[in-house]
């Protein structure tokens, strides 16, 4: 009967008190959890290298190796994710599903080596409290929403990404569009109904073939190289800062987790020439110039390609409500918190139930408003005065007794006047 050799155990024991030492993000060393020894990581000489891609194709499998001699590794029942671990930590919960893992864990297949990691930068807490803040804004989330946010459902998790550099000429057709303008004249109707005459400028444009080509370098084009979180979530991560990226050291791993690549090397090249196509294009039509482009083809060769595997850093939170999965991401280099989250269709229904009593309560206390106001008026027409303004129509005197004298008011002088005969009456000049 033969065994399975299992592998040696390597641990990163604390030299004081014998406790699993783990990497702590703050001040990017080894710490103990329990007596806060640190533990500096052992420096290395080697550099981030980039590696042929060329050279890749033709070698394959002989490129790959085992990510450490102690990692070890574990598929997860649920989504079929494989996580590797350096002892003693334990598989516990699938980080992007959430799924117990009871699979026995065995060494880890070779891969193609990570040649960079970008260490963690937040911690533990302050994932925890970013998350429970990202929580406080969701408006309608379940109640059982909140039980993520607990310390035993955040994980740090390296993500696998691939970066690849390459040399491209592009050689295109297409055409140039310059405006021009001329004067046109027209008729319209004006709001008296009449016919007026107008001009106007008309824009046209003068189209001319091109051909041509454009030449760039791409450094550091990242690809996901992981199918358990989507892309959309992954480039709202962005931007990473690659120049903190410092060689590839097991010891990065202590008390977190690191997922295996599913995005192979040359599918994830195939994505990088798509990403990197959108920027040639932009490239062809800053170089065809005129007022407008038009691009007609465009036939691009790679070469110069090298590639590298490194792992980036997040806190991961994953659960299942009603049978469905969700995830919460924090970048654990800037601390951004994205996810997605189910809603309440209770609260949805006591908000929208509490808005339609808002509504019928403010119609009834107008309705009262105005019920009152009504009420509070007298029964008959009040009497009104109307004012006038004189119009030069002077108004009717009655004329006074016979000798009784009348003054006139004058502002400068008052003189008597005699009244106006009632025989007759004389026009005023």
């Amino acid at each position: 009967m033969t065994t399975t050799p299992q592998p040696t155990i390597k641990h990163f024991p604390c030299p004081g008190c014998g406790a699993k030492l783990e990497f702590n993000p703050q001040a990017k060393q080894l710490k103990c959890p329990y007596c806060a020894r640190e533990e500096a990581i052992p420096q290395t000489a080697e550099e981030i290298e980039e590696k042929s891609y060329e050279d890749y194709l033709k070698a394959r499998k002989s490129q790959t190796s085992r990510m450490s001699d102690t990692a070890l590794e574990a598929a997860c029942p649920g989504c079929r994710a494989r996580v590797i671990f350096e002892p003693p930590d334990v598989a516990g919960k699938c980080p992007f599903c959430g799924t117990g893992i009871v699979t026995e864990a065995k060494s880890t297949d070779p891969i193609i080596t990570p040649e960079g990691i970008l260490p963690c930068t937040i911690t533990h807490k302050e994932a925890r409290d970013r998350i429970r803040k990202w929580l406080s804004n969701r408006w309608f989330a379940p109640n059982a929403l909140k039980k993520m946010a607990q310390q035993e459902g955040i994980q740090g998790v390296y993500l696998p990404f691939w970066t690849y550099d390459s040399y491209a000429i592009s050689h295109y057709t297409g055409q140039r569009g310059e405006y021009y303008y001329t004067t046109e004249t027209y008729t319209t109707t004006n709001d008296e109904g009449k016919t007026e005459t107008e001009t106007r400028e008309v824009r046209h444009t003068h189209w001319y073939p091109v051909a041509g080509s454009v030449e760039r370098f791409f450094d550091d084009v990242l690809i996901p190289a992981t199918m358990r979180v989507s892309n959309q979530n992954l480039d709202h991560l962005e931007p990473w800062d690659l120049s903190k990226l410092v060689p590839y050291n097991p010891a990065f791993l202590a008390g977190f987790k690191a997922q295996r690549y599913q995005v192979a090397i040359e599918k994830g090249f195939e994505t990088a020439k798509t990403k990197m196509a959108e920027v040639i294009e932009d490239d062809v039509e800053c170089d065809i110039g005129g007022d407008t482009q038009q691009v007609n083809s465009i036939s691009t060769a790679y070469s110069a390609i090298t590639y590298k595997h490194i792992l980036l850093p997040v806190w991961l939170s994953a659960y299942r409500f009603e049978n469905k999965q969700y995830q919460v991401i924090v970048n654990a280099q800037t601390g951004q918190v994205l996810g997605s989250r189910p809603y309440s269709v209770v609260k949805i229904g006591l908000a929208i139930a509490a808005g339609m009593l808002i509504v019928v309560g403010g119609i009834w206390a107008i309705g009262q408003i105005r019920s009152k106001s009504s009420s509070s008026l007298p029964s008959r027409t009040a009497p009104t005065t109307v004012i006038r303004r004189s119009t030069g129509v002077f108004p009717r005197v009655q004329p006074p007794r016979e000798g009784s004298r009348v003054y006139k008011s004058n502002p400068f002088k008052n003189t008597p006047y005699k009244a106006p005969s009632t025989s007759k009456s004389k026009s005023r000049k």
